[in-house]
């Protein structure tokens, strides 16, 4: 088969005028080319594969999106088929997981959900076929045998001394390997290519291996089971895949996925491959994950630092932000390139300005004690939900002669002229209300600023007053009327290094201030009404989500979703 990938080139800058000459990218010309030829007769049918051994990543999201995407911009559809050729780390509540991320994702694979397991029997017939044609062979060598008739890349494996059986000896060790008479590891069914190739993957690869475990799906019925190179391409074939779209960890493994189907003369989807999605400050190695897990850095799987598609769902990102960021990153066969996180929080935080409700919260609260004001007076005042969305419509606020603000909204003394907080003989306004003045702070036996004492302008109801004086500064503040307690959790980078990967250890860059819990945060009644899934903007401090895991009916938890500052936006 002909390399159709490698003949099409990433957009372009033109040389003459700089000017970017807008392209398609090379899957999408690709597919137009099949399209123009023929080739599939105008279908788009693709697939997505992953393993049941673990959770999404947001890596896993590109690949989602890209096969799913094209396959439903060009009027096609995808399968989901699980790649369970491995039983000893397969799990059903894995499975379980990656079909929610997809479906969070938006998209759905209909009735076309497939095991590779489905096609046991299938890739056992297959196999014989090679066989009989002379083109595979059971092989007595161990794994460390096996490894040392490789070869390096710099020189030429040797080829194993069972690879000349008779076809009639390899079809009955075969089906005595399929039999169980043979113990684990005792002998492999490999493909006879060439053990001099330059692409290590065509030394005579494994197609399977004895492997005693029960299936979760076929239960005790297998004792050998195929490779994933083995599997993955009779698979597509047998789903009438078209277009078989992988990450570029997969391009050198093309030639051995062409091969075996020429080999048989089966239906020959293209495979083809676009670069990994890596991010900054992230890893997204499945088995680096793992150890995250395993070794309690982090809660579990869904944990809101992890870039699985469950942790990032649970801190609060929206499956259009995702996809959004994923669409910006385009795509392209471009090797090593690293996706800035940054971008990734600008997606958020682009979405949520628009659609999320603002709210107050208090989450290092100080109190106030506003002396002039009635002690049994409690006032409502209407609040705007989103000033960027005029359906948003009100809330109700209540003010009251005691509340709450931000401990670092206060100083003692101001320390220059552009300080617009609060602070001993100076004025501020209180969101939404009145204007307050500070006129004493109240420390413990140990310093510490324990309460203010205040006093408010009744005429400055609503930010104005009669004499026309306004100020510069505005806080935010919840009632002890009011105040519901909550815990909010302030989440960071899980690895304090922009590339966590470069190292040997990985482990060594993990950011000890990821996490800060904050306790006895202040909140108004409004927030006690959020659902899961649901997003809101504290004021001042960032959008936050209700915490699936934590929260209950006796506790309130909010996750930080993402800052209010824009990095991001500052590049641009």
């Amino acid at each position: 088969m002909s390399s159709e990938n490698d003949k099409i080139n990433e957009p372009h800058t033109d040389s003459d005028n700089g000017s970017k000459v807008e392209t398609k990218d090379f899957i999408r010309t690709i597919i137009d080319q099949h399209n123009k030829s023929g080739r599939f007769n105008n279908i788009v049918h693709t697939r997505f594969p992953p393993e049941p051994n673990g959770y999404l990543h947001i890596g896993h999201a590109k690949a989602i999106c890209i096969s799913f995407g094209i396959a439903e911009e060009y009027g096609g559809v995808t399968n989901l088929r699980f790649d369970d050729t491995n039983p000893t780390k397969e799990d059903t509540k894995y499975a379980d997981a990656i079909m929610r991320d997809i479906k969070w994702l938006g998209f759905d694979w209909g009735d076309r959900l497939f095991h590779a397991s489905d096609y046991f029997d299938k890739l056992y017939e297959f196999a014989v076929v090679l066989i009989k044609k002379g083109v595979a062979f059971v092989d007595d060598l161990s794994a460390e045998d096996m490894r040392e008739y490789r070869g390096t890349l710099t020189e030429a494996g040797k080829e194993s001394p069972h690879r000349n059986r008779s076809i009639e000896e390899n079809l009955e060790l075969f089906e005595k390997m399929k039999n169980g008479e043979f113990d684990d590891g005792a002998k492999t069914l490999r493909a006879k290519i060439d053990m001099a190739s330059g692409n290590m993957n065509m030394r005579d690869p494994v197609m399977y291996r004895i492997m005693r475990a029960t299936h979760h799906r076929t239960g005790d019925k297998w004792c050998i089971y195929p490779t994933y190179d083995w599997a993955h391409g009779q698979s597509d074939s047998i789903e009438k895949i078209t277009h078989s779209l992988c990450d570029l960890s997969f391009e050198d493994h093309r030639p051995l996925y062409d091969w075996f189907l020429d080999q048989l003369e089966v239906h020959h989807p293209q495979q083809s491959e676009f670069a990994r999605l890596n991010i900054s400050y992230t890893i997204t190695s499945k088995r680096k994950l793992r150890q995250l897990v395993e070794n309690n850095i982090v809660d579990d799987w869904d944990d809101p630092r992890m870039p699985t598609l469950s942790g990032v769902r649970r801190r609060g990102y929206t499956a259009k932000a995702v996809r959004t960021f994923i669409a910006k990153l385009g795509v392209s066969k471009k090797r090593d390139t690293v996706a800035d996180i940054a971008l990734l929080e600008h997606c958020l935080r682009d979405e949520l300005n628009e659609t999320a409700d603002r709210r107050m919260a208090v989450i290092k609260p100080l109190k106030v004690v506003i002396t002039n004001y009635p002690d049994d007076k409690i006032e409502e005042f209407d609040a705007i939900n989103n000033p960027g969305d005029d359906t948003a419509g009100d809330r109700k606020v209540y003010f009251s002669k005691e509340i709450y603000i931000e401990q670092d909204d206060f100083v003692e003394v101001a320390p220059n002229r552009k300080y617009f907080r609060l602070a001993i003989g100076k004025e501020v306004r209180l969101k939404h209300t009145y204007y307050i003045t500070c006129d004493e702070a109240i420390k413990d036996d140990e310093g510490n600023i324990v309460e203010l004492r205040c006093t408010y302008d009744p005429e400055s109801r609503g930010g104005s007053t009669p004499d026309g004086r306004k100020v510069r500064g505005t806080l935010h503040w919840v009632s002890t009327h009011d105040a519901v307690d909550a815990e909010v959790r302030l989440y960071n980078n899980l690895f304090a290094k922009e590339s966590p990967d470069e190292d040997d250890d990985f482990l060594e860059h993990i950011n000890i201030n990821s996490l800060e819990i904050l306790t006895g945060c202040k909140i108004e009644p409004s927030l006690k009404d959020l659902q899961v899934g649901q997003n809101c903007q504290f004021l001042r401090h960032g959008y936050f989500c209700l915490d699936s895991k934590y929260s209950s009916k006796d506790k309130i938890v909010f996750n930080r979703s993402v800052t209010l500052k824009d990095s991001w936006a500052k590049k641009k």
